[in-house]
């Protein structure tokens, strides 16, 4: 069984095969891609595999994009950090779906469908592209468009546009606006990265998630890392963005 993985953060792809590994199943993994359009770009240059688990939000956008891209035929397994509700219109289409963090057991239960399903040779010509374009539409609709914060003894709301990036420190995240304030939140960057448009924001490192309007200035250091300057400049130390997505940052801003 060739399975293909298409999950853009690291630890849950390295986890993703952790689990696989301890199924005890006779499958490879031939490859891990980061987005849609190295997706598109893989499946334009290579046989289906035999199985897909892809990820709904990558760095540059839904992987329901690469269905209008390329022709996929090979059966998927979504993974996904929404509730329930937001991916029963697509049971139907796909063989399964797993919720992150994903548990061991559900994902057997999951490969066994998949083996139950798949068999028959027969049955490769299962299509995962109706219905899609109803789904993408749900999924565009639904980044999150504001945040209502509690400041001292008042609520403040604020536009996602007018929020330059989202950071932790010390155990806490902060919002901190374009007028160069922060605001204690209530949300992880694991979360908030599941709610914000990925077009618009990026997660450069385990710190910070940045809006990619507020990028004032990127600058190579130390070779192969990258610097970034957003345009409060109220930073005391540079943005670095991780060394394993500087590729997907670099595809990210070239959309």
């Amino acid at each position: 069984m060739k399975v293909l993985i298409i999950e853009d953060e690291e630890p849950a792809a390295r986890k993703l095969k952790k689990l696989l590994s301890e199924l005890n199943e006779p499958l490879e993994i031939i490859d891990c891609l980061e987005s849609v359009s190295e997706a598109a770009e893989w499946f334009s240059t290579h046989e289906q595999p035999d199985l897909i688990f892809m990820d709904i939000r990558l760095a540059d956008g839904l992987s329901f994009e690469i269905f209008d891209l390329v022709t996929i035929n090979a059966p998927v397994i979504f993974t996904t950090a929404y509730n329930e509700y937001a991916v029963k219109a697509f049971k139907v289409n796909s063989i399964d779906y797993l919720l992150k963090p994903i548990d061991p057991e559900e994902l057997r239960r999951a490969i066994d469908k998949y083996k139950a399903l798949f068999i028959n040779p027969a049955m490769t010509g299962f299509n995962l592209s109706s219905g899609m374009q109803t789904l993408l539409a749900q999924f565009v609709n639904s980044y999150k468009t504001r945040f209502f914060i509690k400041v001292g003894q008042h609520y403040k709301s604020v536009p996602v546009h007018e929020i330059e990036s989202f950071f932790v420190q010390e155990k806490s995240t902060f919002l901190m606006s374009v007028g160069g304030k922060a605001l204690d939140i209530d949300y992880s960057l694991d979360e908030l990265g599941d709610m914000l448009d990925p077009a618009t924001f990026f997660r450069v490192n385990r710190s910070y998630l940045v809006n990619i309007e507020s990028i004032e200035d990127v600058v190579i250091y130390s070779g192969s890392r990258l610097k970034v300057k957003l345009s409060t400049g109220k930073y005391r130390e540079p943005i670095l963005v991780s060394r394993d997505k500087v590729s997907t940052f670099k595809k990210w801003m070239n959309r």
